[in-house]
């Protein structure tokens, strides 16, 4: 017992021990090695096999004895051999999240994957971050399913009717969307109700008097746009507006675009007197160019935007913020696909959240 003491004292602290001829292991399993389950069970005095159901949470294993055997691994810092893993079961233990780098404007990317190591946190599941190129959605999701490296993935900005669902579905690799599709297909989703978004920000604008409202919104070909577009129009007859989306521009148009699009609109003499947009640094870019002709937020104008950072309260406190929680989408994503990995229905996997105010 002694000597298992010692043991685990030198694990903690990353020291070698392997020529202590006390040790009754192996080389290979010297703690300047890579810990594994055999060292676990010399540390517990446990069989190796009684090891391995406890970090599985058998059922025949005592939840004392499962508790032990936890607090043990986690202090010598025991992880699972993946490759190891991938023989004997199949599995990677992998969640891949594809995401493209030109969202992190809006906090997508950070966020989310905060929110998906926050779910992954405690299971055997590991996170992987796989960038794609707008010019070719497709190529990360054909390398996924061709090379078997990873047991789920999670997808944004989805399409009405998205080929990367069909193809995962076609493959049966396990998924869930940041978004919802129109393809008549059950599948695990997390989404904002963004037509839900539109008529809200144009009940805000109507409240502060405004009477002609534009959208710069979400590019053409996702499943967003439609939505924030209809909710627009539904919201412009619902609260006697006038109005429309902004034309060529949208989100994905460069800053200093946008920028540009906002003292256009200050020159207009039907100048409008309430903006509508999808994303944060837009809205900013857009309020500027206003500035940029002299126009005042709050006097001459008001804009309502989607945000989920705190960028907005500290260089805009003037712009009305609706919060996306794009950590709780990350959070709620990983965790449904978990159960869908597992075996749940997609069906009851599938979660739409209204827009809140601040």
């Amino acid at each position: 017992m002694q000597h298992r003491n010692a043991l685990l004292n030198r694990f903690r602290c990353g020291i070698c021990c392997a020529s202590d001829e006390a040790n009754p292991m192996s080389t290979s399993d010297s703690p300047s090695q890579r810990p594994t389950l055999k060292t676990i069970a010399y540390l517990t005095g446990l069989g190796v096999s009684t090891v391995s159901q406890a970090l599985k949470d058998g059922a025949e294993i005592s939840e004392e004895t499962r508790a032990r055997v936890k607090l043990i691994a986690r202090q010598i810092g025991y992880r699972p051999n993946r490759a190891g893993v991938r023989l004997r079961t199949g599995k990677t233990n992998v969640i891949t999240v594809v995401l493209n780098a030109q969202e992190e404007g809006s906090g997508l990317v950070s966020n989310m994957v905060y929110g998906i190591t926050d779910a992954l946190a405690g299971t055997p599941y590991h996170l992987v971050v796989t960038p794609y190129s707008l010019s070719d959605p497709m190529q990360p999701i054909r390398y996924i399913v061709e090379t078997g490296s990873a047991d789920g993935v999670i997808i944004s900005r989805t399409q009405s009717n998205d080929p990367r669902v069909r193809y995962l579905m076609d493959h049966s690799l396990p998924f869930a969307t940041h978004g919802r599709t129109e393809m008549g297909l059950s599948h695990p989703f997390y989404d904002y109700d963004n037509e839900a978004f539109s008529v809200e920000a144009l009940r805000i604008l109507k409240s502060k008097g405004r009477k002609r409202a534009v959208l710069l919104g979400p590019p053409p070909g996702f499943t967003f746009h439609k939505h924030t577009h209809a909710g627009f129009e539904r919201g412009l007859q619902l609260h006697g507006m006038s109005g429309g989306p902004v034309g060529t521009h949208d989100i994905d148009s460069s800053l200093a675009d946008v920028r540009a699009l906002g003292r256009e609109l200050a020159r207009r003499h039907d100048r409008p007197d309430g903006f509508v947009c999808s994303a944060v640094t837009s809205s900013i870019a857009l309020a500027a160019g206003l500035r940029d002709e002299g126009l005042v937020i709050g006097r001459d104008h008001d804009i309502v935007t989607k945000h989920s950072t705190e960028l907005l309260a500290l260089t805009w406190p003037e712009i009305i913020p609706m919060h996306e929680d794009f950590r709780e989408a990350g959070f709620e994503l990983a965790k449904m696909l978990m159960a869908r990995i597992a075996g749940a229905e997609s069906s009851g996997l599938q979660r739409l959240v209204g827009p809140a105010a601040g």
